[in-house]
């Protein structure tokens, strides 16, 4: 007998999963407290903006249904994945309000559940949580045991937005935190079912589970942190460039080229809480996480820095164009986006604000309403402004032409570079590239004053 999924919590990462779990063949029963949500993939169409998301549930429609209702999926279905809401809180951890209250759901539709259930947390949490917080809450509303009862797993996604239906089935492998033996042979053959590029599973405890999860990203952020320090480097040596640098850096099997670019910090509505929450958790159980917190404090400088470069035009109050306000290209979230902290920071240092995104425009108006004016067009964008910062690789911004930038002179700050041979000594435009040096003579004098020797007069 085919199993029959349900997904708690339609967001971006829930509905994907459930698409993506319905286009392997599987009945799906989606669960979301927002009605709108309900309706919209009972009709066919996807709650949430997500890459290939709307034809996904539509060329699935028929293994997908959604309620407001966890009792109604819980007892139609055999796994459940819990994807809520784990918000961060004022100590840095991750709140768990939202899933204690979906547990509590879940725990009371076990409770009329005659056979056996395998619950699953998909959302980051720090470790002890799923033991001491979350399958208590299950017990006490069911009345049942966990292990004998009903199973327990935690596993997390290692997904980026933009891109989540494609790498939820194509995993570089899955990370199952088991309550006990049976809950994790469960979810592994659940994967092995639903995977289409058979990716190693991981099998361990709860707590290495969920350390494993933040650990992870954690040590991402700190590789991109590293490459952007080596980008601050080789913009003060002679002919210094950091993909040059970082280029041969990848091609060491120890180091791998995936997330060394050095560039612009990293944003978004994980990495940027994990390093604050591995943090927080060394602290309460006595130690401490210094590289966590050194890798947010960098993360957090670089906007100032950037701002520096632009910093005489914004003090005349000159007009400034953020070209990339998500917090990565493909994306409409602005959460924690640098884009976003370069427009604010300027707008603080005087400058008139512009800016412009492919897909993040309504969110970006709301983030920095009363800090910049978010346009409709690029072309209104280059036609105002007197510099204008590159904030993300989008390819709509790394196919603009000299040609383009008809209002001369501007200064153009580059943070990813991708612009530098179609601009770099074109006339009337002042081009920057960060992680490039552009001031060869300076550093060179800067260098030869700490290594020069010093000749004494023969005799």
């Amino acid at each position: 007998m085919q199993r029959t999924f349900s997904v708690v919590g339609l967001g971006k990462l829930g509905a994907s999963m459930a698409a993506a779990i319905a286009k392997r063949g599987f009945q799906v029963i989606g669960v979301d407290v927002l009605e709108r949500s309900v309706d919209l993939l009972n009709a066919g169409h996807a709650p949430v903006q997500e890459t290939d998301l709307e034809r996904t549930i539509a060329d699935n429609r028929s293994r997908i249904r959604a309620t407001t209702s966890h009792r109604d999926a819980i007892l139609a279905s055999d796994v459940t994945f819990a994807v809520v809401p784990t918000p961060s809180d004022e100590r840095g951890s991750f709140s768990l309000q939202y899933a204690v209250w979906g547990f509590r759901e879940i725990g009371r539709a076990l409770a009329e559940k005659s056979t056996y259930h395998l619950v699953v947390l998909s959302s980051t949490v720090l470790p002890g949580s799923m033991r001491y917080a979350l399958i208590p809450v299950l017990e006490q509303e069911s009345g049942k045991r966990c292990g004998r009862d009903f199973g327990v797993c935690y596993s997390p996604e290692f997904i980026a937005l933009g891109n989540v239906i494609q790498e939820f089935l194509n995993p570089d492998f899955t990370l199952v935190g088991e309550f006990d033996e049976r809950s994790g042979c469960l979810l592994e053959s659940c994967y092995a079912a639903i995977l289409e590029n058979g990716a190693p599973c991981k099998r361990m405890s709860l707590e290495n589970a969920e350390l494993a999860k933040v650990a992870l990203n954690t040590l991402v952020t700190t590789k991109i942190s590293y490459a952007n320090m080596l980008a601050d480097l080789c913009e003060r040596i002679p002919g210094g460039d950091v993909d040059v640098v970082t280029n041969a850096l990848g091609l060491d099997r120890r180091v791998g080229d995936k997330y060394l670019k050095g560039a612009i910090g990293y944003g978004g509505p994980c990495f940027p809480r994990d390093n604050v929450a591995l943090s927080f958790l060394a602290r309460a159980i006595g130690t401490e996480a210094a590289i966590a917190e050194t890798t947010d404090r960098v993360n957090r400088s670089i906007p100032e820095r950037i701002v520096e470069r632009l910093h005489p035009l914004a003090q005349q109050g000159r007009t400034i164009a953020v070209l990339g306000l998500a917090y990565k290209p493909y994306s409409h979230v602005v959460e924690e986006s640098q884009g976003v902290a370069l427009a604010k920071t300027l707008s603080h240092a005087g400058a008139r604000v512009i800016g412009f995104d492919p897909l993040a425009a309504d969110s970006a108006r709301r983030e920095l309403a009363y800090h910049a004016i978010v346009l409709d067009s690029l072309e209104a964008c280059l036609e105002q402004a007197d510099a204008v910062l590159i904030a993300t690789p989008d390819p709509v911004f790394a196919a603009l032409k000299r040609s383009d930038f008809r209002h001369v002179p501007v200064t153009v700050v580059d943070c990813w570079r991708i612009l530098r041979s179609e601009l770099s000594g074109q006339p009337g435009i002042q081009y920057s590239a960060l992680g490039v040096c552009d001031n060869d003579e300076c550093s060179s004098q800067t260098l030869s004053s700490l290594w020069g020797v010093s000749r004494q007069p023969s005799r």
